[in-house]
């Protein structure tokens, strides 16, 4: 009898209220902007790793990447929560593990961690929760704010008007920028798909990620005023695509690289 795995059983009938794609679902990164990553990373597999993902995700009848990729948001429990981001002092964009991920509880941490897990002797049922993991971290660390400052909890506590709607800088970047493109889960995909990201792509350290993250949130007018203008979303749009890009090609170059 196939195994049925204990985290995915209640995502059944989630998937039937959402839809396939998802696009009435909003989470961080706005549900889509996982979706996005996942749909993006799968079309850069290589053969060998296309099989291997195949084989996890049979465990689970009917489960995607697509599908995985917001299940770490559904199911995000008070020890789990600390895994979706890591916060910076306003002074440093430097990681410091010690000071941004205590006990190993950040974004950072838990990368590295699936990651371990993918590349151990773990059951093929513990792989596919930690795949699921990892298809979702690694999109939320290339979220800005998800390594954002520690002060107002990653834009979280900055609060601001946007598309006619009250709303914060977390928000605005987690949903309102993506849904402003207006664009269904496979057609922003393909849209990314020819993103020029160059040897960048190749670095597949995760704190190297999160700063990243860190230093566009410290970029000259990231902080919006209160009231969200087009000039503020004609400048960051692009960014936010980029990082979604970028999400998905490291995301696909980490599973090359794990699963064979």
């Amino acid at each position: 009898m196939k195994p049925t795995l204990p985290f995915l059983p209640s995502m059944r009938a989630w998937l039937l209220a959402c839809g396939w794609f998802f696009s009435s679902c909003v989470f961080a990164w706005g549900g889509e902007g996982h979706q996005v990553v996942a749909a993006l990373a799968q079309t850069q597999l290589s053969a060998p790793t296309q099989a291997y993902v195949h084989r996890l995700l049979s465990l689970e009848p009917g489960a995607t990447m697509v599908s995985l990729s917001t299940w770490a948001d559904e199911h995000r429990m008070p020890v789990t929560s600390p895994w979706h981001y890591v916060n910076f002092p306003r002074n440093s964009c430097i990681y410091d593990a010690k000071r941004d991920c205590p006990n190993g509880q950040c974004v950072v941490a838990a990368i590295d961690q699936q990651l371990s897990i993918l590349a151990s002797k773990a059951s093929d049922e513990r792989k596919l929760k930690a795949l699921a993991y990892l298809i979702h971290f690694v999109a939320d660390v290339h979220q800005p704010l998800h390594a954002g400052y520690l002060d107002d909890k990653g834009g979280n506590a900055y609060q601001l008007q946007a598309f006619m709607r009250g709303s914060n800088l977390h928000a605005l970047w987690d949903t309102g920028l993506i849904k402003h493109l207006n664009q269904d889960t496979a057609s922003l995909a393909l849209s990314l798909a020819h993103t020029p990201l160059d040897a960048i792509a190749d670095d597949l350290n995760a704190a190297h990620a999160a700063q990243e993250s860190c230093r566009i949130v410290g970029t000259p007018g990231f902080y919006p005023q209160r009231r969200v203008g087009s000039e503020y979303i004609d400048k960051f749009t692009p960014v936010a695509k980029q990082r979604l890009a970028l999400a998905a090609a490291r995301l696909a170059r980490m599973l090359n690289q794990t699963l064979r």
